[in-house]
């Protein structure tokens, strides 16, 4: 009779099946981190487009400082969701992997993250009275780029790391 680690006389558990939370795939590791530190760079780079924007509503087409504060809010909301979005995505990570449930939180991440926008949007349009093009045209830019860095960053890491293998 084999003792198991704790020394107390039973034996060990036989799986067949790893643990809830363990690592088959060495890769699948890697590219979570890839993914996190991509999410990562696209909030920065969304913060440095929305600022070059506002600056460039504010002091090159003859705006008011008040567009270039209303671009900035509404690009703002856009940054809050993606880190929103970064932020649940490295939650996830470290909960169990059963499907049902990963899928229950996809969905709930997903309204929260609706409501969380919906909400900002109104309280910068309606309660702050911020000119509403401009606060919408900073969410689309922020979220235009949130979309075409992430294509464009995935073609690139996806590119090197074909030359890896």
């Amino acid at each position: 009779m084999r003792v198991s680690p704790s020394g107390m006389g039973k034996p060990p558990e036989e799986r067949l099946t790893p643990r809830v939370n363990a690592a088959i795939i060495p890769a699948l590791l890697i590219a979570e981190v890839q993914e996190k530190q991509l999410a990562y760079r696209i909030v920065g780079l969304q913060v440095l487009i929305l600022l070059v924007a506002a600056g460039i509503m504010a002091y090159g087409l003859e705006g008011t400082p008040q567009y270039a504060i209303a671009v900035l809010s509404g690009g703002g909301v856009s940054i809050l969701n993606s880190l929103l979005l970064a932020w649940r995505m490295s939650r996830t990570s470290k909960l169990p992997h059963d499907a049902h449930h990963q899928l229950r939180l996809m969905y709930f991440y997903a309204v929260e993250r609706f409501l969380a926008v919906v909400a900002l949007l109104g309280i910068c349009m309606a309660v702050l009275k911020f000119y509403p093009l401009a606060v919408l045209g900073g969410f689309v830019l922020g979220q235009a780029v949130l979309l075409v860095a992430r294509l464009l960053l995935r073609i690139r890491t996806e590119g090197s790391l074909k030359n890896v293998q």
